[in-house]
């Protein structure tokens, strides 16, 4: 065998032993119950976000069940949400929303760029559907805005809106501020975005 042929024939056992590899760990995520997703998604505008969702809200997760859905029987969560303030739409006291992944028995599905809740979480959340669907985080995590407590008084890291600019997470341009600043923020873009006809009849935020 010529040192070219010896060459070629390393080069196949070494792609073979790659696959070989790939497909034992697809076997084994298989045989531990779990899936993992990916999604790509682009970034909307903050006032195409609020234009777009049915129901803009803040709350605190009361309950999360993880249930399975569709004809792949593909596993998402069901938060139910306790609303204490709602910034558009109609929403009762407690309101569902779903998000896919979760878990069920000894079955796990993570989706890469899904957010993730746990009771007691605090949010403002830009929900997006109609019923009877089930509404879901615009855009999954970029409608899911978190409220912290910093020495007792709640914050929220708001989105940039000035200009065409798009939401972007980590910006250090962006600071934490108190939940009405950002309704106040929410209540301009949709002003900004309503119809001529339409903007004087918004009321402007106290």
């Amino acid at each position: 065998m010529t040192s070219s042929q010896n060459q070629q024939h390393g080069h196949v056992a070494s792609a073979f032993r790659r696959k070989k590899l790939l497909a034992c760990a697809i076997i084994a995520c298989a045989c531990a119950g779990g899936s993992l997703s990916a999604t790509t998604l682009v970034p909307a505008d903050f006032a195409q976000m609020a234009r777009e969702s049915e129901l803009i809200v803040r709350g605190t997760v009361v309950r999360v069940d993880g249930q399975r859905t569709g004809v792949r029987q593909t596993i998402e969560s069901l938060i139910t949400l306790r609303v204490s303030d709602t910034i558009k739409g109609m929403a009762a006291e407690e309101t569902l929303f779903r998000v896919p992944g979760g878990k069920v028995g000894s079955n796990r599905r993570v989706m890469v760029g899904a957010p993730q809740f746990s009771p007691g979480d605090e949010v403002i959340l830009f929900l997006k559907g109609r019923a009877p669907a089930i509404a879901m985080p615009y855009g999954l995590s970029q409608g899911v805005y978190r409220v912290s407590r910093t020495a007792g008084t709640p914050v929220v890291t708001p989105a940039v809106v000035a200009g065409a600019g798009r939401v972007m997470r980590g910006d250090p341009a962006r600071r934490p501020i108190d939940p009405s600043a950002f309704t106040r923020q929410v209540q301009e873009a949709l002003a900004q975005s309503a119809p001529p006809e339409n903007r004087r009849a918004m009321p402007r935020p106290r």
